[in-house]
């Protein structure tokens, strides 16, 4: 039987469930993505804001995808990593600084959204104290209740709909646009840039949007937990490794203005 604490500031997290075998692995591998994620993100960053040359529309659009991955992998993934080296006794968090993590988790996706879930969470009354799940989120912060949560559900399900229905919806708009312009096209150097960048993005894409809806749906099979939490995951760190090769670095003009930083740097080293 669960035992039950009232409003309790102070929360367990479940943690990840990794194979002793597989431990080391899983540590050295996070670290090592979170770190890739931090270096290529902020460099993008730092060569876009340095080059005036690149003050433009879609190249500022550009800077705010590494600064918006820079920020979800930073509220994540290092207290992940501390937690792997951690007892499962020792695994516990406030229930504030839970809430700022679920925040700042769905902010990255969807402010407004966010806004509002938070306003729907805090009214909640809790009787549990165990997070089941490596990190804090929306439906991980529904379950520490005993009321019914069917609002929060009801609110969570129709905005994660709208979202996913929004985000696909204007993808097939753009990529079939795309395609008549290829299929009108008669410029091979133009076809085969389309295909290259929209290929990545594409697969970029799907792993994120499949990530996503396995995450909303196996919140509802709690016999599913292992696989919700590699979902989530791979939700977290695929977009934030990927996108500043994608968006990045097969932007030509970017890729100029980093090419012509690391000269400098170079005549500036042998010159000192």
């Amino acid at each position: 039987m669960e035992n039950y604490t009232f409003n309790s500031f102070t929360l367990q997290l479940e943690g990840l469930n990794v194979w002793k075998g597989f431990f080391y692995p899983a540590f050295i591998f996070l670290l090592l993505s979170y770190i890739f994620i931090m270096l290529m993100n902020f460099g993008i960053a730092v060569v876009i804001l340095m080059d005036k040359s690149l003050h433009q529309p879609m190249y500022l659009l550009f800077c705010n995808l590494p600064l918006n991955d820079m920020l979800g992998s930073s509220i994540l993934l290092p207290r992940l990593l501390l937690d792997m080296l951690r007892p499962r006794s020792e695994l516990f968090i406030s229930y504030y600084e839970c809430v700022v993590q679920a925040f700042t988790t769905h902010m990255s996706s969807s402010t407004a959204h966010t806004v509002l879930m938070i306003g729907l969470t805090l009214r909640l009354n809790r009787c549990r104290t165990l997070i089941t799940n490596p990190f804090c989120d929306n439906p991980s912060l529904f379950k520490l209740s005993c009321e019914s949560v069917l609002i929060n559900n009801i609110y969570g399900l129709t905005f994660t709909v709208v979202l996913f229905t929004g985000s696909i919806g204007s993808m097939v708009i753009t990529y079939t646009k795309i395609t008549v312009v290829c299929l009108t096209s008669n410029s091979r150097s133009l076809n085969s840039k389309a295909v290259k960048t929209c290929s990545t993005h594409l697969v970029v894409y799907l792993i994120m949007l499949i990530s996503g809806m396995c995450i909303v749906v196996l919140h509802r099979f709690p016999q599913y937990s292992d696989y919700r939490k590699l979902c989530a995951i791979l939700f977290l760190i695929v977009p934030g490794s990927l996108n500043p090769i994608i968006y990045g670095m097969q932007s030509a003009e970017i890729h100029k203005s980093l090419s012509k930083l690391l000269r400098s740097k170079r005549v500036a080293m042998s010159l000192s």
